[in-house]
């Protein structure tokens, strides 16, 4: 918006502290709503602690995905990149839940940075998924899963899985904007689901047909849980191809190339609301 005649615009640096105050203000308002209803941590948290104990307890005497070490340190790292994987959809959930009730029109209508709503939903998801993260991490000590990798090579790799989840937040919102209501966004789950699914988490992609192990490993969670099996020192997991002997690289590239695309996707979306 330009500024009345006679009046001088406002400079850029009040423009930039505007958007993040407004952003500060978003993220403490769903940060509120995260604590006030731990349910939904619960929830988040539900299928991959069940997963953990399916795996680990239940198939993982019959599971053998060659190299050293147990299935458990195996399946633990893409546990990790599976529960950041699925947290687009909680985002998009939150969101459209937003849009339902009538709270994004809200936001909309106040004189407030137009980014704010978008970035503050984001910042407030990397923290909740640093919490997700923490308390998966603290479920897999207590089943004996351990890092060998190192203190800086750990704390890289939960970085790397907090970097997949920041990309896929933008898809999240995205989503949640696209979507018609909160019970479409519920249904999400089906596009989930192959994704997370349709990688390395649970088994290397050469133990796949051809044509689905192809799919695996070119997806982006594959390069995240085959690159944190690395810093979590197990460098033997990975296959023969390209794309997994440069899971670090492409841990890095994939959530950028993610970024670049859908942010850029959610605040036009956003801004084009109701019109």
């Amino acid at each position: 918006m330009s500024a009345p005649a006679g009046v001088p615009a406002p400079a850029p640096e009040r423009h930039l502290y505007w958007a993040f105050a407004d952003c500060w203000t978003i993220v403490r308002r769903d940060l509120t709503h995260l604590l006030k209803q731990p349910v939904n941590i619960a929830w988040q948290l539900g299928f991959p602690i069940v997963s953990v104990l399916l795996f680990v307890y239940v198939f993982g005497s019959a599971m053998d995905v060659g190299g050293e070490g147990s299935y458990r340190d195996y399946a633990m790292p893409g546990m990790f990149a599976m529960t950041m994987a699925f947290g687009f959809m909680n985002t998009a959930m939150l969101v459209a839940v937003d849009k339902d009730r009538g709270v994004t029109d809200r936001f909309r209508s106040m004189p407030m940075a137009r980014s704010a709503v978008v970035s503050g939903r984001g910042v407030a998801d990397v923290c909740g998924a640093a919490l997700d993260l923490a308390v998966l991490a603290a479920i897999a000590v207590v089943v004996g899963w351990r890092s060998d990798g190192g203190a800086l090579a750990t704390l890289t790799a939960f970085a790397l899985l907090l970097h997949l989840r920041f990309a896929l937040i933008w898809v999240g919102v995205l989503l949640g904007l696209l979507v018609p209501n909160q019970e479409a966004a519920g249904g999400l789950f089906a596009l989930a689901f192959p994704f997370g699914m349709i990688s390395s988490v649970f088994t290397p992609p050469s133990m796949m047909p051809d044509w689905l192990g192809a799919i695996a490993m070119w997806n982006p969670v594959s390069s995240t849980a085959n690159a944190v099996r690395e810093l979590f020192g197990r460098p033997g997991t990975s296959g023969d191809s390209w794309i997994e002997q440069h899971a670090l690289l492409m841990a890095v590239v994939w959530p950028l190339a993610l970024t670049a695309v859908f942010l850029p996707l959610a605040v036009r979306r956003f801004q084009r609301l109701s019109r």
